[in-house]
């Protein structure tokens, strides 16, 4: 399974060209990311997405901005642990909850919360965390084998590496540079299937 998230500053074309493209492709979800984008920008912004991703059958997935997910009756929000942690009483709402995580704690926390999928990472080194050092294969084995719910990796995850991912227990990857820059982002899906 795909996550495609979205960056607008990466994206070598129109962002929401790129998008119907992505969404073209059937990935699991398309994450809206945008975080620099003011709530009203946000808001418009999702909603052209929102029109597409339903016109091609493919869920969004809000980044963080709870406001937006609300007022746009939109079903699917990802979270910080620790924005997932401040919220609990507006996740009744969402039918699907992701959580970044960055730990076999928070991991195993995040789903008591009630996070219905997980994405761990860094794996690989990667430019959008440039100097950190990646987590590696390992620790996403290990996360996978701590939780019940599907955890995606993300971070330098590239068509090279996808098969090692998917040794590790992992349900599916998220990709933003790549979404972002390919050169055929309507076969995306399918490159990253496990």
């Amino acid at each position: 399974m795909l996550i495609c998230v979205t960056n607008r500053k990466l994206c070598k074309d129109d962002l929401l060209t790129r998008i119907a493209q992505i969404a073209k492709g059937k990935p699991h979800g398309i994450m809206l990311r945008e975080k620099d984008l003011t709530q009203i920008e946000y808001e418009a912004l999702a909603f052209v997405v929102n029109k597409i991703c339903k016109k091609n059958g493919v869920p969004l997935i809000i980044n963080q901005n709870i406001k937006a997910a609300l007022k746009l009756k939109i079903p699917n929000i990802h979270f910080s642990m620790e924005n997932l942690r401040s919220f609990q009483n507006e996740l009744v709402v969402f039918s699907r909850v992701g959580a970044s995580v960055h730990s076999i704690e928070e991991a195993k926390e995040a789903e008591r919360l009630g996070a219905t999928y997980l994405v761990a990472g860094h794996i690989f080194a990667t430019d959008c965390k440039k100097g950190v050092p990646p987590r590696g294969l390992q620790f996403l084995k290990e996360v996978c084998g701590s939780v019940a719910i599907p955890v995606f990796s993300i971070g330098g995850i590239t068509k090279n590496n996808v098969t090692e991912v998917a040794k590790t227990g992992a349900s599916g990857v998220c990709i933003m540079s790549e979404a972002m820059t390919c050169a055929n982002p309507v076969e995306l899906a399918s490159q990253f299937r496990f």
